[in-house]
């Protein structure tokens, strides 16, 4: 079966590391983007260079360290912004300039206080002017989704008309629907002039948990680039998560897109950009949380001991997890606890399994979750008792 590949922009280093607390140093953010370039993303957002030294020199350090993705640094649509992108990425094998401007009314009005067509204006002499210095250009319309179609599609015109090589289109606010964002994108790919020569990259945020299911909607209608960070993490509620996107697109050949990813990694690369920025991780997030494979349902449970396929889409080992995990609750059955006894050592009949289990469920009626050296202590009761009664 023929495949498209959808290209991974990774900006953890510079989206991601805008959520409080989790700045970073130079020597972090070089540790992250080493495992970035392994990880196989195709671009990788280093920062933004003007907005202080220490990313102005973090940006010129990873340009040195990074030998196989595209290395970006993002500006406004400002000359000085570019100028210093430019002199920041300047030992990058493959540089990137990430350029543009708000494109909503309500941008357009309070942050701008322009009219439509200057600021199509601006986008055009940013992205030109960033054209002087690399040859691939990105170019964002801020506030996309919030942006009525026909006016984006002119700005997006102009950009691609001076050079942009890529047209990222943000649904900054997390507002936009699925079924809405995909519309514009496809709207985009049958109006913009020139749409042919580039690629359409989706950058969506997360604050109606959308990011996700809008870049999966985004490039079933024609882009083929998705913005993304490790763990989702990013401004307000994040961004689209890498690792969900990386396994929707392995999960459902039928697309028939793929990526240069490495799954095995996506789960210690989690652990690395976590421990990094000091940013836990929920539980029940998905592909990397720590109870994305583990069971405590009974019903869940028995099926899984039976066939992992019955209860898991996903083989752990695909994303570098060991194993499932079960975890022995009130709510686990015979089945988990004879799995789990046999892991410690204990065969039992199916008489013992049943009188064992009774001296279970009142353990684990008094904890949480019944640990593996528990086991010891609720076969030393179960024998204790069964001596009693003999």
């Amino acid at each position: 079966m023929r495949t498209e590949k959808v290209e991974i922009f990774d900006t953890t280093l510079r989206d991601g590391e805008q959520v409080p607390g989790c700045k970073l140093n130079t020597k972090q953010k070089l540790k992250i983007a080493a495992r970035l370039d392994e990880l196989g993303v195709d671009v990788i957002e280093a920062g933004f260079p003007v907005s202080s030294p220490g990313d102005f020199n973090s940006v010129n350090e990873i340009s040195k360290l990074v030998k196989n993705a595209t290395v970006c640094g993002l500006t406004r649509a400002v000359k000085n912004d570019i100028k210093v992108a430019a002199e920041a990425l300047k030992y990058a094998v493959k540089p990137r300039i990430h350029t543009g401007i708000g494109t909503s009314d309500s941008h357009i009005k309070y942050k701008f206080k322009a009219s439509r067509p200057e600021i199509i204006e601006r986008a055009g002499e940013a992205v030109a002017y960033a054209k002087s210095f690399v040859d691939d250009v990105e170019f964002y319309a801020e506030d996309a989704g919030r942006t009525e179609n026909e006016f984006l599609a002119r700005v997006c015109t102009e950009a691609v008309k001076n050079g942009a090589t890529v047209l990222n289109i943000p649904d900054t606010t997390g507002y936009c629907l699925p079924e809405e964002y995909g519309k514009k994108i496809k709207y985009l790919k049958e109006n913009v002039v020139g749409i042919e020569n580039v690629i359409i990259s989706c950058h969506c945020h997360n604050d109606l948990g959308l990011a996700t299911a809008n870049a999966i909607a985004g490039i079933s209608n024609g882009a083929r680039q998705i913005e993304c960070t490790i763990n989702g993490i990013g401004e307000r509620a994040g961004n689209t998560a890498l690792e969900e996107v990386v396994m929707i697109l392995r999960q459902h050949p039928y697309l028939q897109l793929n990526t240069d990813i490495n799954p095995q990694l996506l789960y210690d690369t989690s652990k690395m950009v976590s421990r990094e920025m000091g940013m836990y991780v929920q539980p029940n997030k998905a592909i990397v949380g720590a109870n994305a494979f583990a069971h405590s349902s009974g019903i869940h449970q028995d099926g899984v001991i039976k066939n992992r396929e019955t209860y898991e889409i996903i083989n752990p080992a695909d994303v570098g997890v060991t194993e499932s995990a079960i975890v022995l609750t009130a709510r686990s059955g015979r089945a988990a606890l004879a799995y789990k006894a046999k892991k410690m050592g204990y065969e039992l009949t199916k008489l013992e399994l049943d009188s064992v289990y009774l001296e279970f469920l009142n353990f684990a009626d008094a904890k949480k979750e019944v640990a593996d050296h528990d086991i010891h202590t609720i076969m030393d009761i179960y024998k204790k008792s069964a001596r009693a009664i003999a």
